[in-house]
């Protein structure tokens, strides 16, 4: 017991918290408070959506609420970086996008590591993105028209998107690359503004989230030709793949995942990571992602750790080889 006594003291922690230390350390009395759930993007778009959805009934589960807050800006590096500096204690968490992996190689600097200073909970979803085009344009229905036309006047074709380094970007990215097409990229501030410009013909192309698309397609007024996903979406369970159309090897999957504080203490992250799993798994929850055309994922936190390791080698090389740069 006098052992006992003085490991705790040498290591700075008296005898009254010593219980309270090792019970935060178990996980065993967390979580005795509200959750801050960071959503790094505006309200309205999939990123929050799913966050509401799963924060509302993982807290049922985990019997505290989770409390939502956007912190938008950057490319939601101002969220991330208010994350990462956030005390480890299992009160902070964050649902963060592609742009885990891909925000360094484009900002060249960062206030915060996306592999040092966070601690991977798990995936949740994939949202697709999908290549539409203005329906009125009567000579491109497929895949393989646009890849014609834009071969046969290089530059001239143009794609919107919601600005530089998005994940709409990169889709184009890569579809040029495998295509061996030029085309404009014409970038935007935000997906609503492209989409407005490709309904009034401004520019010919897009790769849109399909939360967003969805409705433009079902009213008729945007046209279909993919989804960017190595399987079709269940939200459009009639448009082809890339790779099926005719562009084989293309895939681009956006997703969403959460993570935590880097020291949080991993009792806390496997009963986390338990509670989003079950709630994944809910008929309404499903229902839900539906809606908005997202795919439930799920995974461990090991799992998240290395899909993060290869979404950030892949994207880091395709920006360096394209030379892809922010305004």
């Amino acid at each position: 017991m006098k052992t006992q006594l003085l490991t705790l003291l040498a290591a700075g922690i008296t005898l009254a918290a010593a219980p309270a230390a090792y019970a935060q350390a178990a996980g065993g009395d967390w979580p005795g408070k509200p959750i801050r759930w960071i959503v790094p993007f505006p309200p309205g778009g999939a990123m929050d959506a799913i966050a509401r959805t799963l924060g509302e009934k993982a807290g049922k589960t985990l019997g505290q609420p989770f409390v939502i807050e956007n912190k938008p800006g950057a490319g939601g590096n101002i969220g991330a970086d208010f994350v990462a500096k956030a005390p480890a204690d299992g009160y902070t968490m964050m649902i963060t996008s592609i742009g885990m992996a891909t925000n360094k190689p484009l900002y060249g600097k960062l206030s915060y590591d996306p592999v040092k200073d966070f601690a991977p909970v798990s995936l949740l979803a994939v949202v697709p993105n999908v290549l539409v085009t203005n329906s009125t344009q009567p000579n491109v229905k497929t895949v393989a028209d646009l890849i014609a036309a834009a071969k046969k006047e290089p530059g001239k074709l143009s794609y919107a998107s919601a600005g530089n380094g998005t994940s709409i970007h990169l889709a184009g990215e890569v579809f040029t690359s495998l295509a061996k097409i030029d085309m404009l990229h014409v970038p935007y501030k935000g997906s609503g503004p492209a989409v407005a410009d490709l309904l009034g013909g401004q520019v010919n192309y897009m790769f849109d989230s399909i939360s967003s698309a969805r409705p433009h397609i079902e009213s008729g007024k945007l046209r279909a030709l993919g989804v960017t996903t190595a399987k079709r979406s269940s939200a459009l369970p009639n448009v082809p793949t890339l790779a099926e159309a005719g562009l084989p090897g293309y895939e681009v999957s956006p997703w969403f995942a959460v993570f935590m504080p880097a020291a949080t203490p991993k009792p806390v992250i496997a009963r986390l990571n338990a509670a989003l799993l079950d709630a994944m798994k809910q008929p309404d929850v499903r229902a839900r992602f539906a809606s908005i055309g997202a795919e439930p994922v799920g995974s461990t936190p090991d799992e998240l750790a290395a899909h993060l390791a290869r979404e950030s080698a892949r994207w880091s090389k395709l920006i360096a080889e394209r030379g892809i740069k922010l305004d």
